[in-house]
Order: C-alpha cells, then structure tokens, then sequence
C-alpha cells in the first residue's frame, strides 16, 4: 500500500496476471484515517492494482477490503479466484 494525499494505491503479490471485478463497480472497500473513522471508498483496478479514495477521508491511513459480518465480494485475479476479506492495519477492535 501507497499513500500520495487522499489516493490510496494497492498492489497484489498473488496476482501475477491482474485483477478485474467481472465488470462491476467495486464496492467492498473502505478506508480510514488516523481518527479510525471507516467510510465507504470509490475504487478502480489499474494496471498494477487497486487505486482508491473516499470523499470523506482526507488523509487516509488504512484501507478494509469486504470487511463485514457477511459480503458478496467484487474482486477476483483472472483465473477467477475471489479476493479474500482484508485489511491494511493491525488496530484492536473497539
């Protein structure tokens, strides 16, 4: 992970051949800042991964992906193998 102001980039080592979404919007990642405020994040798969902000984070510190108690998620590598629930913290839970 990458931060450069209120852009987040993601890259994957398990996903040699890319990323896609099946061509649906991305709609499982969240992000924080230092206050540990998670909101909703707008995200696109690049050529070398996910790149991702929220409106509501100005200056993001971590990044949640399919983080819930029960989630559909969006992301898969190429082959088809579903992106796991994770997270870019270690942050107890509260």
């Amino acid at each position: 992970m990458t931060i450069s102001g209120s852009i987040v980039n993601l890259t994957f080592n398990n996903a040699v051949n890319g990323l896609t979404s099946y061509g649906k919007e991305l709609s499982c990642f969240e992000v924080a800042g230092s206050n540990k405020s998670f909101y909703p994040a707008k995200a696109f798969i690049t050529d070398t991964g996910i790149t991702l902000f929220s409106p509501s984070v100005d200056e993001p510190v971590v990044v949640r992906y399919a983080f819930k108690d029960f989630i559909v998620g969006d992301l898969f590598n190429t082959e088809g193998l579903p992106a796991s629930s994770f997270r870019t913290d270690d942050w107890p839970a509260e």
